[in-house]
Formats: structure tokens, sequence, C-alpha cells
């Protein structure tokens, strides 16, 4: 059994909940000298140790694990492309930086981004096609993303009030259009109107009428009141958190409470303790939970990548959309993969399968460059207002997990979890990608040097020098 060095993460948990070195050290049941050492590394984590750290601090066991790491590294290898490019530093520098100072790590990646950014810009002024412009910060909906990767797409607080909200007023399968119109009409004094035409929704706070488009399935009506009863019940607490991370006086500060409520309308509707119940005994079981009850397959998925309440965790699941052309309209993680920000994602991850085959779902088990195994369920969705000629929208949503929970899920029947030679080679994106070898890359590798031969041709496209001629 390997062991567990974990300094900088047990100093910063400590540190974040305002203890002492003494006062954890006394909750241990160990010497403050021996907790020291274990935060300077000079010791490893023992089992007894990890089961009281999980304990008191109410985490998962894998917080301390070095896989917790390989997000941030494969971030600062996003971050740091020109300096990883030139060689300046090494796949190990950043590996050994994310596991001994993840908080210096953060700051490198947010400063790295920004400078990608700014060059972006300048390289736009250059060519004439921003000439003018002012260099901007990140999209607010880019922002709002980060907001819940940060929090690896669970909010604790609101999860806990929407259940306990849902508890209150009844809401149950076959009967939450029923609950929660009593609520808003009892409560708030807000009746509904299935009479909008070009809006999903809209509400007329001075009328305090909730008007809802007639396209809408029931389902869909359910998730739009309820996001609405979030705001009338909870926008202190809601404003309070998106406080934590923007400015109330900008754009992504409006944008973070929208995505609240949005989490807060789907916890009401889906009861964490309920749908936890219902996810396990069905083993995963995404289209029986869609009948189950009354919802739609990506908000289904979606609600399966927030089950990390502590003490009562699901399958730590991402959670993908993306649409034809590549574009990810939402990512989310409860787990350590990584969504590349730049030059799109791997054409072999079978997201895009899913196109070709709508309504089935995909299953694929597929390799990360490090040697991580997940397997991954994809299905392509649609929707359609419903009038002739009016377009359309179709997207792939993508649920995955780490092979290790695999045997959790229904999808995992009759695949041979052990082959690793089975597993479908993806990465992160062709400009970041590790895999030299790979036929379908589209870019050169960042970190290599190419072997240009004119007499010669291979059917990987871009061919790296070996090692041994690399410094010639």
């Amino acid at each position: 059994m390997s062991k567990t060095y974990a300094g900088a993460r047990l100093r910063r948990l400590r540190e974040e909940r305002r203890m002492s070195q003494a006062d954890l050290a006394r909750t241990l049941g160990i010497s403050p000298s021996y907790l020291n050492q274990m935060e300077h590394d000079s010791r490893p984590l023992t089992v007894p140790v990890l089961l009281r750290l999980t304990e008191a601090f109410g985490v998962d066991p894998g917080f301390f694990s070095e896989r917790d790491t390989s997000r941030l590294v494969a971030d600062l290898r996003d971050a740091l492309t020109g300096e990883v490019s030139v060689g300046r530093v090494s796949a190990s520098d950043l590996a050994d930086l994310a596991a001994r100072m993840p908080a210096v790590a953060s700051v490198l990646i947010e400063l790295g981004r920004r400078n990608q950014h700014l060059t972006e810009q300048l390289a736009e002024v250059a060519e004439g096609r921003g000439l003018g412009a002012v260099a901007q910060p990140r999209s607010p909906h880019e922002e709002i993303r980060e907001f819940f990767y940060r929090r690896q797409n669970y909010l604790h607080d609101i999860d806990l009030a929407a259940e306990d909200l849902a508890a209150e007023t009844g809401i149950r399968p076959g009967e939450v259009l029923r609950a929660l119109s009593a609520r808003l009409g009892e409560r708030h004094g807000v009746r509904t109107a299935t009479d909008s035409e070009r809006l999903l929704h809209h509400y007329d706070p001075v009328a305090r009428v909730l008007h809802l488009s007639g396209r809408l399935r029931p389902g869909q009506q359910a998730f739009r009141m309820a996001t609405q009863l979030a705001l009338l019940e909870h926008a202190e607490g809601m404003s309070a958190l998106a406080s934590e991370d923007f400015d109330e006086a900008s754009a992504a500060w409006p944008l973070a409470r929208i995505g609240i409520a949005n989490y807060f309308a789907a916890a009401l509707i889906l009861p964490y303790r309920r749908f936890h119940a219902a996810a396990e005994e069905s083993r995963y079981d995404i289209e029986r939970l869609t009948d189950h009850f009354g919802l739609g397959y990506e908000t289904i998925c979606h609600r399966l990548s927030t089950l990390q309440r502590p003490r009562l965790r699901g399958v730590p699941f991402s959670f993908v959309r993306v649409d034809r052309a590549g574009n990810m309209s939402k990512r989310q993680s409860a787990t350590a993969f990584h969504f590349s920000r730049a030059g799109g994602t791997c054409p072999l991850w079978n997201v895009y399968e899913a196109f070709a085959a709508p309504g089935r779902i995909h299953v694929q088990v597929a390799a990360m460059p490090d040697g991580q195994r997940y397997l991954w369920t994809a299905r392509a969705v649609s929707r359609h207002r419903g009038g002739w000629g009016e377009p359309g929208k179709t997207f792939a949503i993508g649920l995955g997990c780490e092979l290790r929970h695999a045997s959790r899920l229904v999808y995992s029947d009759g695949l041979d979890l052990d082959n690793t030679s089975a597993a479908v080679p993806i990465g992160m994106g062709c400009r970041l990608c590790e895999r030299t070898d790979c036929p379908q890359r589209a870019v050169p590798p960042l970190d290599r040097r190419l072997a240009i031969d004119e007499n010669s041709s291979t059917f990987v496209p871009y061919p790296v020098a070996d090692s041994s001629s690399a410094g010639r």
C-alpha cells in the first residue's frame, strides 16, 4: 500500500476551519509535533488518522489522495501553455506544485489565464480585427462555469434548504406542479398563467403573475416555477453566495444568482435523499429515473452530477453538454476529469458519437493520458419549439465517472472493466493532449519537436522527434 503525503491539503483544511495545530491534534488524538511533521510531509497520513480526518471535516478520503491533484495539474498545464511548450516547466514540476502548494498553483492558474486572454486581445488588435478595443475580462458565463467548477458542482447550504422546502410543501413525483402552485399562491400571492408565446417564462412582480409558455412540458413548467420560488424565498442566501466570488455591480453577479436559483430548483423538485436513494436503487439508470420523476434526460443527468453531500455521497460524476460543432455550453465536475478551455475537446470522446444515433445511450470506457480511466455515457437530445420551419437545437449530454465507481452503474454490465487495452485513448483536446501517436490529432503537441522528413510520411499527422534527437 502506497504512503499518502498530503501536508499542504491538510494544512489548508485546518486553516480554513481556523484551527490551530494544537486544536486539530487534540481532535485527532495525536501530538502537535506529529501533526506538524505530517503537514510538512515528513510523515505520511496513517489510516487511523485519515479516518479521523474524514469524520472531523466531513470530506471524502479521496480528498487527500494524489488523484485529487490531477485536475489541478491539468489546469496548470492549460494556463502555463507557453512555459510548458518551451520546456521551462516540466510535467513533474507541475505535479509537485499541485501536490505541495495547491493555493499557489491556483493563483498561477488565474494569472496564466489572464495572460492568455490579454495575448489574444493584443493579437486581434494587431490583425486589425479589434482596432481600438480594450482588453476585457473573461465572459460572465465562463466565470459562472468556474464558480460551480470550483465547488465541484455541489452547494451544500442551498441543497439542504431546498430539501427542507420540498418536505414542507409535500413535493413528490406526480404532485410537483400542484405543490409548487399552492406554495406560490398561498405564501406569495403568485398565480401562474400558461399564456406566454415569446418567452419560456416571465414573472411580473407588480401583478404577481408567473407567465409560462404553453410549449413547456410539465417537468419544464415545474422547473420554472421552482426557480421563481427560490428567488422569492431564498434571495438573501443566494445573494450572499454569489457575493463570495463576484462584486454585486459585476455582470457575473446576477448570472450567479440565476445559476444558484436553478440549482435550488433542481434540488427542490429532486430532493437529495429521495433522489439519491432512487439513483442507488436503479444503479443510476438515467432512463428509469426520468420516467420515475417525470423530468427530462438533461435535468436528471445534471442532478446526478451534484450528489456530493458529505456522508451521503453518490457516484461523483462529470457532466457536459456539447453541440455538433464541439461548443461546450455546460461543463461541471465532481471528479478529477479535466475539461479543456481552449482548442476544442477530443474527437474520440463518445459525446460526439451520440449525434450519429439520437435517442440511444452510448457507453465508452475512456483512458486519459495519465492512465486514469472513466466510464462515459452519452446521448443526443433535441429541443424544438413546435412550429413548422422553426429551427430547433440538438445537444449531446455526457455523464462520466472514474472507473473505480463503474460497477455501481447499470451501464457497466457486460463490460470488461479490468481490460486496460479495451479503453479508448482520449485526451483533453488536441492542443493540450500529451498523446503523440494519435492519428486524429489536429494540431502539433505543445512541448515536443516535430520529426520533419520530406522523404517519408506517417499515419500520425504530426510525428515527433525521439528524445535522443531532441537536443540536435
